[in-house]
Parts: C-alpha cells; sequence; structure tokens
C-alpha cells in the first residue's frame, strides 16, 4: 500500500453514505477520493471504504471541494463499479420514503439497487428501445368504457400528472386497455412501469403487451431472476434501454428514465409490502413518485382500499367507474342464502353437500349447459378447524394448544370419518378429546376444508370432474367445459377461451357459469382490521370470472344477505364499500385516516424507547400488547431474562403524519447510538396492527 496519495484535482472530497442498518450513521462521511479515482468515483457510484477499522460498502451522495470535518480524512478505498447506480431522482426517492417510513436510506437502497453482477455488465444494455422490436398501433377504445376515460387518456398521453384509482368491472378488457396505453406511452418516448402482486398477473400483463410490442422491449422484474439476469436488466433500465418495466414488489424502485407513467394492480394484495425494513408499501412508494416527478398514476381492480379511496376523497386522484347501466350488464346475478344451522337442516341438498338448494340449483343449470362452476372455500386441506359439537368452543390441543384438525384423506366409505384429530402445530392425536368448556366430548367441523369440499361435491355430482386449487397446486386455467373448481380465494383459475384464435382473453363466454361461496363467515370474522375489505375483495375477484346474468351467470354467496358488505357484493359496488370503511376508520381514528406505528420488543426496549420519543401534538400510546398470533421478532434473545415480545402502537392525527415520521427516527438513532443491542421492529403505516 503506498505511503502517500494523491487527491483528485478537483472536488477532492466525496460524501460517502455507509451502507450500515445502523439508524445514528445514516449520514454522509467525507473521504478523500484518490487522482486515479477522479473520473468514475462520481455521486451515486458504489464504493468500498473503511469504516470504524473494516471494510464497508457505500454510495457517494457528492463530492465538494473541502471537507466539513476538521480531522483526518480517510481515502476510499475502491471504487466498485463505474455504473452510477443511484441517479439523482432514485436518490430522492430513497430519502423521501426513508423519511416516510422512519427508516434509514441504506436499508432502502438495499431494497432499490440488486447486488452487483460483474458479467452482467458485459451485456448490451444500451441498444435503443425502438430498436429492439416493432410497435403495433394500439386501441385505446376500451376506456371509452369507463366515465371521463377519454380525458384521462388525453392527460397521460400529454405528459399531465393524471391520476386515478381504477374501478374494473367483469369482462371489461381491462388489461387490453392497459395494454394500449402502457404501449402509447413508451412509443412516444416515455417511462412506463407497471407493478403487480404476483407472478400470474406478471405473466398476464406480459402475454397482453406482447400483443403491441416485441419481447425484448418488455423489461420483467420478478423474484424468480437470477442474481445475474437481475443485475443486467437493472443496468438495462437505468441506462434508457428497458423503458417498458413490468415487476413484482421490487420493480417499484425501478429507475425508469422519463418516467410518464405508473400503474399499480390489485393494490390491496399483501405481497405488496416489503418483508424487510422499513416495510414499504409499493402504493405508497408509487404515489411519492409520481408526486416528485409529475408522472401519471393509476391504482387498478375490481376492489377498493380505504387507502385508495382517501386519495379519490382529498382530490390527489379522481376515480374511474363505469356507468351503472355498464356495470349492471356485465356482472352475473348475485345473490344471498342466510347461513345457519336451521336452514341446511331443513334441506336435503345441503345436508349432502352443505350448500342449499339455490345454490345447487344455480350449479346444476351451469353443468348442464356444459360450462365450469366455480366453488370458493376459504381454507385448505380437510377439515382445517374442528370446535365443540355442544357449545361450539374451538377444539385446542391438550399439549400445546394449537387447533385440532381431520387430516386430509381420512374419510372412508360413505363419507365417515374414521382418523383421529390432529394438532396442527404438533402433530398429535388426541382420540379422547373433552371440551374445557362445557366437558363435552363430540366435535363437528369450524371450517371445512378444500378437499372435504371436493369430495362432498363429488358424491352429489357424480358424473362431473372435480379440480381443486389452492395451497401449493394452483391451476392457471380450467377448461370451458362442465366441472366443479374447488379454489380457496386468490386461487382460482381462470376458465380457457374456447376458440384459441380469440384475441381477447376477457371474452364474455371464457367464464364460469355459476360461483357460489362457502364458509363466507370465516373470512368475515378473523381478527383483522381488514377483514370485511378483503374478504369482499376475495368475492369480486371472484364473481368477476362468472358470465354476465343475461348468459346466465349466477353467484350465491353463503352469508347473511342483511350484511352491509354482502349487499356491496350484490351491487358490486366496491366504491360504495371502500367509502363506508373509510368513514368507519374516521369514526374509530384507524388509519389511514390516522398515522399509525407498530414497535415490537421486548417490554424493556419498549419502555427506553418511549421516553426518547418526542411525540408530535395529538398523538398518544396505545399498549403494550402481546404480539399477533405467528409474529415474531426479527432476531433471537433471551426470553426467560427480558420477557415476552411485545406490541406498542404509537397513533398521531393524520396531520402529523411527517412529524410522528420524524420523532421515531430520531428516536431510533438514539437508542442506536446506546447501543441496545436487544431486537426491535418499527413498522409506520403497517397493513396489520393485531
Amino acid at each position: 500500500m503506498p505511503t502517500s496519495r494523491i487527491p483528485a484535482p478537483h472536488l477532492p472530497v466525496a460524501q460517502v453514505l455507509p451502507l450500515l442498518p445502523l439508524a445514528h450513521l445514516d449520514r454522509a462521511f467525507d473521504y478523500h477520493v484518490k487522482e486515479e479515482q477522479h473520473d468514475i468515483a462520481q455521486p451515486g457510484v458504489k464504493v468500498r471504504i473503511f469504516f470504524h477499522g473494516r471494510r464497508v460498502d457505500g454510495i457517494i451522495l457528492s463530492r465538494s471541494a473541502e471537507a466539513e470535518y476538521d480531522g483526518k480524512l480517510a481515502w476510499i478505498e475502491k471504487v466498485i463499479s463505474p455504473e452510477v447506480v443511484l441517479p439523482p431522482d432514485s436518490l430522492r426517492l430513497v430519502e423521501a420514503v426513508a423519511e416516510r417510513y422512519a427508516g434509514t436510506r441504506s436499508d432502502v437502497i438495499r431494497l432499490a439497487i440488486p447486488p452487483r453482477h460483474a458479467g452482467a455488465e458485459s451485456s448490451d444494455t444500451t441498444t435503443a428501445w425502438e430498436e429492439l422490436g416493432s410497435v403495433t398501433e394500439p386501441d385505446l377504445s376500451d376506456w371509452l368504457t369507463y366515465r371521463y376515460g377519454e380525458s384521462f387518456v388525453d392527460a397521460v398521453l400529454a405528459g399531465q400528472p393524471a391520476r386515478a384509482v381504477w374501478q374494473w368491472i367483469p369482462h371489461d378488457s381491462h388489461m387490453q386497455a392497459l395494454a394500449a396505453l402502457a404501449t402509447k406511452v413508451a412509443a412516444g418516448g416515455g417511462g412506463v412501469l407497471i407493478v403487480v402482486p404476483d407472478q400470474k398477473t406478471l405473466d398476464r400483463t406480459v402475454k397482453e403487451l406482447k400483443s403491441h410490442v416485441g419481447a425484448k422491449q418488455i423489461t420483467e422484474l420478478s423474484a424468480s431472476l437470477g442474481p445475474q439476469a437481475r443485475y443486467r436488466r437493472f443496468l438495462s433500465i437505468l441506462h434508457g434501454q428497458g423503458r417498458l418495466v413490468v415487476g413484482t414488489r421490487s420493480a417499484m424502485f425501478a429507475p425508469v428514465h422519463n418516467l410518464r407513467l405508473c400503474v399499480l394492480l390489485d393494490d390491496g394484495n399483501d405481497n405488496l409490502v416489503d418483508r424487510l425494513s422499513p416495510y414499504p408499501h409499493a402504493r405508497e412508494v408509487l404515489a411519492t413518485r409520481s408526486a416528485h416527478t409529475g408522472c401519471a398514476f393509476i391504482i387498478g381492480g375490481f376492489a377498493r382500499t380505504a387507502e385508495a379511496q382517501l386519495l379519490v376523497e382529498t382530490g390527489w386522484a379522481h376515480e374511474l367507474v363505469a356507468p351503472r347501466e355498464v356495470l349492471r350488464s356485465r356482472m352475473p346475478l348475485i345473490r344471498a342464502s342466510g347461513d345457519n344451522d336451521f336452514e341446511m337442516a331443513r334441506d336435503p341438498l345441503a345436508r349432502v353437500a352443505r350448500i342449499p338448494r339455490q345454490a345447487f340449483d344455480a350449479m346444476r343449470k351451469a353443468l348442464a349447459d356444459d360450462r365450469p362452476v366455480l366453488v370458493q372455500v376459504p381454507r385448505t386441506g380437510y377439515m382445517p378447524s374442528l370446535q365443540c359439537g355442544h357449545c361450539r368452543t374451538p377444539a385446542r390441543c391438550r399439549h400445546c394448544h394449537g387447533p385440532l384438525a381431520i387430516p386430509s384423506g381420512s374419510a372412508g366409505p360413505g363419507g365417515q370419518d374414521y382418523a383421529l384429530p390432529e394438532c396442527r402445530w404438533c402433530g398429535r392425536p388426541d382420540g379422547h378429546y373433552v371440551c374445557n368448556e362445557c366437558g363435552q366430548s363430540g366435535l363437528r367441523a369450524h371450517v371445512t376444508g378444500a378437499a372435504r369440499t371436493a369430495e362432498e361435491l363429488g358424491r352429489a355430482f357424480p358424473q362431473i370432474p372435480v379440480l381443486s386449487s389452492g395451497g401449493s397446486r394452483v391451476l392457471d386455467e380450467v377448461p370451458a367445459k362442465a366441472a366443479l373448481v374447488i379454489s380457496t380465494p386468490g386461487a382460482e383459475p381462470r376458465v380457457a377461451v374456447p376458440d384459441k384464435d380469440t384475441d381477447s382473453p376477457d371474452a364474455a363466454y371464457a367464464s364460469y357459469g355459476a360461483a357460489v361461496f362457502l364458509d363466507t363467515w370465516a373470512l368475515l370474522m378473523l381478527q383483522d382490521l381488514r377483514a370485511t375489505e378483503r374478504a369482499l375483495k376475495r368475492w369480486l375477484d371472484a364473481a368477476a370470472l362468472v358470465a354476465p346474468h343475461d348468459h346466465g351467470g349466477q353467484v350465491v354467496i353463503m352469508a347473511d344477505p342483511a350484511l352491509p358488505v354482502v349487499q356491496r357484493l350484490i351491487r358490486f359496488d366496491a366504491a360504495g364499500a371502500a367509502a363506508a370503511e373509510l368513514a368507519t376508520r374516521r369514526d374509530t381514528e384507524l388509519p389511514p385516516s390516522v398515522s399509525m406505528a407498530a414497535i415490537d420488543g421486548p417490554g424493556r426496549s419498549l419502555d427506553a424507547i418511549q421516553q426518547l420519543i418526542e411525540l408530535p401534538p395529538g398523538s398518544v400510546y396505545l399498549g403494550p400488547t402481546d404480539l399477533p398470533l405467528g409474529v415474531k421478532l426479527p432476531g433471537e434473545y433471551d426470553e426467560k431474562r427480558f420477557g415476552p415480545a411485545q406490541r406498542l402502537l404509537v397513533r398521531a392525527p393524520i396531520s402529523q403524519r411527517a412529524a410522528l415520521a420524524r420523532a421515531l427516527k430520531h428516536a431510533m438513532s438514539q437508542r442506536a447510538a446506546q447501543k441496545d443491542e436487544l431486537p426491535i421492529r418499527l413498522q409506520v403505516n403497517p397493513i396489520q396492527f393485531g
């Protein structure tokens, strides 16, 4: 190692952010730039530095002529790559997301920039987008289905910051409309970013785009990519070659040049929340990008979240909805059948297949027309949950207190269940169950799973094939002929288009003839703030796969028709449901009408951090309480010594959202400086609170 180094001739000092997950180190440190590094050590470049006696990676934020630090400066050891992986727009986004979620910039950078792969840098990532394939003129007429759709498209193509919450209706070719608009924007030189919740939606979106542009003109980003492919595609986007980007959650940070249109599909899907600190939601990241860059932003889906409704009610976004008469012509006939023991006991068909005559008749008619029938059940398995046959107390294991269930494949001839109940946690059988509440020994099904439902319906319709979709086996599509399709929520397969030459995968006849939703109370009674919202989303998504009512499509939901959420489903009124949900959240002071943060950690750590947080006006603490079932801290510690982990909630008025985030980040920084090594987790506006 040389004893003397020559500093760069111009701006010899670099401000470097160490990529360390410590809140009190989330600031730039001054380093000397060597003469040979002058041309490549530019802002946004990754470097290797010595920090507190060890080599760590860092990002150059800026260069200056003089250092603010009065002491002796260390030198940048190595420029990892001359690629500017954090351009100015990306840096502003990183800083905004870190501030919004009270996180560190290094944590956000870890989510935004994939690990470097040297082999990918030798790939061609600079060829112009237009040279990668041909573009066909898209047809934008599908947008005319929606009120003000034409004006919205004109605003997007004019480069205006048009923002919309797009309410899909059944059989409206919404994916074709999206692909056409994205193609038009990209062909005009603008960047397009489409974020989807899962691989199935990604594949369908790419398929629609390929009808307008070449395969090489579409840049896909998903979790299935290897390190080299991911970094190569990141570089192609960075260099402007990747102009039309479609990806799952991680694509929300893609550095698209001249970004003109951001699209988020199905924003109520939990997959759109990152599982790593600071746990950003794709909706908030893309909304921030729209605010910073002035690009258009679309949130699309059959359902609408309370957060999307808040954007509409505040005027930040407008709603794109179809006229009511158009919706009525596209939706199936939806009816509710009360799910109660009295009705089930009187109906002989209900005793055979666990569904009432009304649903049975709808299924029989669809099957007679040689069309598939969808049956949605909330859980996989055989009998995923049991309860006391006398008092209906949930049956629990006497050893670990886990739920008892009948394992799959345990039914004998005639449908009799010969297997012993087993604990779903520890696997122990329990052949002598006695209820702790009433002392009775009988058991009944609390939730009947997809496997048992398939068995029951197979006996009720012996000549009809039965298909199952859910768990580890999810079907993409089913034939357009008579069949019973048993599916869990979110795993519903689409019906294959009979004519393979048909352009649209949304053709009216590529649909189920009927659908039945069973055990709906299992979704509605979940101890979750979003239980009703999620239940309606799952029902709307499934109902949209059923043929319009004038083509014989029927949906029967096993639920009390007096429930407001069931009435919203019957009218296919996602906007009204979201407005009612948001009004309820305002009355109860729950997000998104307020800002809420959840802090998880041992009781001692929660007590300590409360002393460090300077709450903004109007803020209050709630708790601490036990962690929600199944939630664990991101680390290990001596629970016997420090006590069980707990959750502390901090609630603040929505006007104090930024102030709360700053207060939390400052407290976390002070805690890190005090070297409190017990694990703790901070989430700002998480999707689940308890």
